[in-house]
């Protein structure tokens, strides 16, 4: 059964979040130790707003349920690598949740452009594309190779407001900070990639 998601995600987070005790980093520093007590809590406390966050994404509710598992199972083991100096633990969790939920879009998208007459259409006609895939292929490179010019913070709060499509209260919502900081965040990253990519209006 998938979790309850009625409501607002969004304010049953903050609220969780304010009312949490212990803290979300917290647990995950106890998870990086093999603690299941305190995973347990950590899913209780979390999974309606990652299984929401997911089925944005990837909108097949049985589908969100599964990558929602291995979303947890990766924060499982990989807890030892959460610093809380470069971010919330929120924030740490919905990249991962997010990240997931894409990888599970293009996987399904690529599977069944394969299994399809379409696809197949789509190599016969790959020769006459090659030359636009190949525009598309060094502009995605571009864009990924300034992204690594941002802070975590940064980075965080643009792939969820431009690759996710969140508004910047979601966003702050998402991350666990405020409207402010997020629209904050967002600015001085994009002058960042701007000035990487050398776009100049």
């Amino acid at each position: 059964m998938p979790p309850d998601t009625s409501g607002d995600p969004g304010m049953r987070a903050v609220g969780a979040a304010e009312s949490a005790d212990p803290p979300l980093a917290d647990l995950l520093r106890r998870v990086a130790l093999g603690d299941e007590g305190a995973f347990s809590r950590l899913y209780d406390e979390t999974s309606s707003l990652l299984f929401a966050l997911i089925k944005r994404v990837v909108r097949d509710v049985s589908i969100s349920e599964e990558v929602l598992q291995e979303v947890f199972v990766e924060i499982w083991k990989q807890a030892t690598r959460f610093d809380g100096r470069r971010g919330s633990a929120h924030g740490w969790m919905c990249t991962i949740a997010h990240r997931r939920a894409v990888d599970t879009v293009r996987s399904s998208d690529a599977s069944r452009r394969r299994d399809s007459d379409e696809g197949l259409r789509i190599i016969e006609e790959k020769v006459v594309d090659v030359q636009e895939e190949g525009i598309v292929r060094v502009e995605a490179q571009r864009v990924e190779s300034a992204m690594r010019s941002l802070t975590p913070l940064q980075s965080d709060a643009i792939r969820l407001a431009y690759f996710g499509g969140y508004s910047h209260r979601e966003v702050a919502t998402l991350l666990d900070i405020p409207v402010g900081t997020a629209k904050t965040r967002i600015r001085d990253g994009m002058i960042v990639l701007r000035d990487r990519m050398g776009v100049t209006s």
